[in-house]
């Protein structure tokens, strides 16, 4: 049981990091404003006072998603919850093929720290940022609501769970922030944007497969 819960623990910390520079490399997350801006204003530290507010929107949206799903998840049968998140899954990749570019949020070169964070926040929900980590948090907060339930005590699992929630939405932007800066810093002094016209790769096809994929998952491992 505690090799398990061990694999558990390294693979979801794993998955918090890796989905940390997914979200970072891709556009729509903040790197793409935050080089754009500096260019506009021919300034690297418009670039990179850019980013701060672009992580912070980001962790919000994460940490507001994942802790409410937990939290809810803590009070539900974990297979039930595992089908229910796996169907929502891939209900919003579907919806983001489809209909997400219509629901582009627009902000102006001139925005500042608070109009920033909420784009970000904004971009990180509608894109399924915080739905994407929550079958990484599953098992280990599942199984410590498991093991609050079994012993009375499932009031003060739940703290410890959204504590946990919290230090690996801090990991994962700090791994996001870290990888969009080096891809804004590297367009902006050296490649330019012209570099997403030549080969970058489409983020929507493959956020959209990703989250499907995750979904599926899910429902058949329940």
């Amino acid at each position: 049981m505690n090799d398990l819960f061990a694999g558990s623990f390294a693979s979801t910390w794993a998955t918090v990091i890796g989905s940390g520079v997914f979200h970072g490399a891709n556009p729509a997350m903040g790197w793409l404003f935050a080089a754009a801006l500096g260019m506009q204003r021919g300034s690297r530290k418009a670039m990179l006072w850019a980013l701060p507010p672009i992580a912070l929107g980001h962790a919000v949206s994460v940490l507001l998603v994942t802790t409410s799903a937990v939290a809810f998840g803590m009070l539900a049968q974990t297979a039930h919850l595992r089908v229910a998140m796996g169907a929502v899954l891939i209900g919003w990749a579907l919806y983001h093929h489809l209909y997400g570019h219509r629901h582009r949020v627009r902000v102006g070169m001139t925005a500042g720290f608070i109009g920033l964070a909420l784009w970000s926040a904004a971009m990180a929900t509608m894109h399924g940022a915080g739905l994407m980590l929550i079958p990484a948090l599953m098992p280990i907060c599942g199984a410590a609501g498991a093991q609050g339930v079994a012993a009375g005590a499932l009031p003060a699992s739940l703290p410890a769970s959204l504590q946990m929630i919290g230090q690996m939405t801090a990991l994962h932007t700090v791994v996001t922030l870290v990888t969009g800066g080096a891809i804004a810093f590297a367009a902006y002094e050296y490649l330019g944007l012209g570099m997403l016209r030549r080969g970058w790769i489409n983020f929507d096809w493959l956020w959209c497969a990703a989250l499907a994929l995750t979904g599926g998952l899910l429902i058949v491992t329940a």
